[in-house]
C-alpha cells in the first residue's frame, strides 16, 4: 500500500506583477508625471528665490536669466539687515508664534478631551459649532476683529495680534478624531483608580496622542509664523510688526527693480526658521494625521 506525502516545499502566495509597457505608461502618466509636475510647481519658485538671493541685480534682470548666480553675494542679505529692524521683527514673529501657537494647541487639547469624554448636554453643541466655525473663512471675521480688538487698544500691540487666533476649529477636530479611537476602558480603569478628569488627560490621553499633538503643533506654528493679514490691519508701527509685514514694508521702501535680489533675500530669511521645524518634526505630520483614521 502506498502512501502519500504532503509536500513540504513552501508554497510562495504572491505573484509577481509582470510589468508590461501598458502597465508602465500608466504608472507614468498617474504616478510619476503629476508628481514631478508638482514637484516643479512647488520647488523650483523656492530654489529660484534662493538663487536670486545670491545674485547681483544684473544677474536678475537681465534678457539671459541663469539658475545658479555666476558671482555668488550676500549684499542682498547686508541691504535687509540695513533697511529693517530685522532682529525686532524676528523676536516679534517668534513671540506671536510661540505664545499665540501654545495657547492655541492647549485650547485644543482640552476643548476636544471635553466633547468626547465629558458627557453633557452641551457636547454635541460645542462641536457643532467646531463644524461650523471650519466652513467659514478667517477673513469673514476681519471686520468684527479689528473693531473689537482696536476698542480694547490692542492696536499696535503684540496681544492684539495673538488674541483672535486663539481658537483653533481644525485642531479640535483633529484632536478629536484621535481621541475617539482611545480604548474607553483606559479611562475606566484610571477612574476606578480616582483618577479625575485633569489626571485622565495629562496621564492617559496625551501621552497616547503625541503624533497628533505634534501635527497640530506644527500647522499651528506654521500657520502663526506666516499670518499676514491680521498683523498687516492691526499694526502700522515697525516695532510691533511681524516678518512677513516687515517684508511688505521692505518692498515699499525699495520699488525699483534694481532691488530683486534683495527682496529675495528679505523672503528667504522669512522661511528659512519654518523649514528647519519643518524637517525636524515632518514625520509626525503623516503619522499624526493618519492616527485617527482607522478605528479598530
Amino acid at each position: 500500500m502506498s502512501t502519500t506525502t504532503p509536500s513540504t516545499t513552501p508554497v510562495s502566495t504572491t505573484r509577481r506583477r509582470r510589468i508590461t509597457p501598458a502597465r508602465a505608461l500608466q504608472a507614468t502618466l498617474t504616478g510619476y508625471l503629476p508628481m514631478i509636475l508638482a514637484l516643479i510647481v512647488i520647488v523650483f519658485p523656492l530654489l529660484w528665490m534662493l538663487s536670486s538671493s545670491f545674485k547681483a541685480s544684473g544677474e536678475i534682470v537681465t534678457a539671459n536669466p541663469s539658475f545658479l548666480p555666476h558671482q555668488p553675494t550676500l549684499k542682498n542679505y547686508g541691504d535687509v539687515a540695513g533697511a529693517l529692524p530685522i532682529g525686532r521683527l524676528f523676536a516679534n514673529s517668534a513671540a506671536v508664534t510661540l505664545i499665540g501657537g501654545g495657547v492655541k494647541l492647549l485650547l485644543a487639547i482640552t476643548t476636544a478631551y471635553a466633547v468626547v469624554f465629558i458627557d453633557t448636554a452641551w457636547s454635541k453643541f460645542v462641536f457643532a459649532f467646531v463644524l461650523a466655525a471650519l466652513m467659514f473663512p478667517g477673513e469673514a471675521a476681519v471686520i468684527p476683529n479689528y473693531i473689537t480688538i482696536a476698542t480694547m487698544g490692542g492696536r499696535n500691540t503684540l496681544w492684539g495680534i495673538i488674541l483672535p487666533g486663539l481658537g483653533s476649529a481644525f485642531g479640535t477636530f483633529l484632536m478629536r478624531q484621535q481621541y475617539l479611537t482611545i480604548p474607553k476602558s483606559l479611562l475606566e480603569a484610571a477612574e476606578i483608580d480616582g483618577a479625575g478628569h485633569w489626571r485622565k488627560l495629562w496621564r492617559i490621553v496625551v501621552p497616547v496622542s503625541v503624533p497628533t499633538i505634534a501635527t497640530v503643533g506644527l500647522i499651528t506654528i506654521v500657520t502663526e509664523w506666516n499670518s499676514y493679514l491680521w498683523p498687516l490691519i492691526i499694526t502700522d508701527t515697525p516695532s510691533h510688526m511681524t516678518l512677513p509685514v516687515g517684508l511688505n514694508l521692505l518692498k515699499s521702501a525699495e520699488s525699483s527693480t534694481g532691488v530683486y535680489g534683495t527682496l529675495m533675500a528679505g523672503a528667504t530669511l522669512i522661511i528659512i526658521p519654518i523649514l528647519i521645524i519643518f524637517a525636524a518634526l515632518q514625520k509626525y505630520i503623516v503619522a499624526g494625521l493618519t492616527q485617527g483614521a482607522v478605528k479598530e
